[in-house]
C-alpha cells in the first residue's frame, strides 16, 4: 500500500508538472495535496515497518516528537489546503470570466503556502505543549504511531488545559475549513442546477465530485478521530481509523482524481506513449 501511495501520488505530481495543459490552480494545489500525502505516509510507515520488523519495539523521544509535528502538520494542512480547493472550484464555476484574474499565479502559490505555514504552526504549539510536560511509568505508546492524543495519555499530571487546547485547535483546524467547504459547495451547485445546458452540468460535477470524495473520507475519518465522545475512545477503532487516514485516503487520492478526472488521464496516456516512442527509438 505505501508503495502505491509513493508511486500514484509521484505519477499525479509528474504529470501535473510536464503537461501544460495542467498548469492550472487546481492541479497546482493538486500537486500540493499529492505531495503533502507522500510526506505524511513517508512520516510513519517506514518506521513503523522498521520497529515491526525489529526486536527493540522503541522510538526515543525526540524521533517521537519529530514524527508527531510532521504527521499533525501535514494533517492540518490538509484540511486548510481542502478548503482552498474547494474555493477554487466555488471561483472556476460560480465566476467564470474573473477566474484568471482571482485566481492569478500570485494569489494562489500564497494560499498554498498559507495553508503549509498554519498547518505546521498549529502543529508546533500544539507538540510543544505536550512534550514540556512530565512523563512516567512504562512510556508505552498504545498505538501504532506517536499520534497526539496516545501520547497524551501517558502524562502523569493535570492535562486539563492541553485538551482544552487541542478542543479548540480541533474546531478550528478541523470544523472552520469544512465549513468553508461546506458554504463553497452551496454556491456551486446552486450555480450548477441554474445551467441550462446537460453538459455544461455534467463537466462542472466532474471537476468537483472528485475532490468532494476525497473531502469526505479525510473529514470522516478525522472527525471520527479527534470529535468523537471520549466514551467511544477504543484503541482498535483509533488504530483503524488512524490507518484510514493515514493510509487509505493517500492511497485512493490519486486513483479516485485520474479516474474521475478526463484531462489527467489524457495527460498520463500522452506522457506514456511519448516515452514508449523513445525507448522503442
Amino acid at each position: 500500500m505505501y508503495l502505491i501511495i509513493l508511486l500514484g501520488n509521484s505519477l499525479l505530481i509528474i504529470v501535473s508538472i510536464l503537461d501544460s495543459r495542467l498548469h492550472t490552480p487546481m492541479y497546482f494545489f493538486l500537486g500540493n495535496l499529492s505531495f503533502l500525502d507522500i510526506c505524511y505516509t513517508s512520516s510513519f510507515i517506514p518506521p513503523m515497518l522498521i520497529i515491526f520488523r525489529s526486536e527493540r519495539k522503541s522510538i526515543s523521544f525526540l524521533d517521537c516528537a519529530l514524527q508527531m509535528v510532521i504527521s499533525l502538520g501535514l494533517g492540518c494542512t490538509e484540511c486548510v489546503l481542502l478548503a482552498v480547493m474547494a474555493y477554487d472550484r466555488y471561483v472556476a464555476i460560480c465566476n467564470p470570466l474573473r477566474y484568471p484574474i482571482i485566481m492569478n499565479r500570485v494569489r494562489y502559490v500564497h494560499m498554498a503556502a498559507w495553508s503549509w505555514v498554519t498547518g505546521y504552526m498549529i502543529s508546533l504549539v500544539q507538540t510543544a505543549l505536550i512534550m514540556v510536560l512530565p512523563f512516567c511509568g512504562n512510556n508505552v505508546i498504545d498505538h501504532l504511531t506517536c499520534e497526539l492524543l496516545a501520547v497524551l495519555k501517558l502524562v502523569c499530571s493535570d492535562i486539563t488545559i492541553n485538551v482544552l487546547i487541542m478542543t479548540v485547535a480541533s474546531i478550528a483546524i478541523l470544523m472552520l475549513p469544512l465549513l468553508s467547504i461546506f458554504i463553497s459547495y452551496v454556491f456551486i451547485l446552486s450555480t450548477i442546477l441554474r445551467l441550462n445546458s446537460a453538459e455544461g452540468r455534467k463537466k462542472a460535477f466532474s471537476t468537483c465530485s472528485a475532490h468532494l470524495t476525497v473531502v469526505i473520507l479525510f473529514y470522516g475519518s478525522a472527525l471520527f478521530m479527534y470529535m468523537k465522545p471520549k466514551s467511544k475512545d477504543t484503541k482498535i477503532s483509533d488504530e483503524i481509523i488512524g490507518l484510514f487516514y493515514g493510509v487509505i485516503t493517500p492511497m485512493l487520492n490519486p486513483i479516485i482524481y485520474s479516474l474521475r478526472n478526463k484531462e489527467v488521464k489524457e495527460a498520463a496516456k500522452k506522457i506514456l506513449s511519448r516515452h514508449l516512442h523513445l525507448l522503442k527509438i
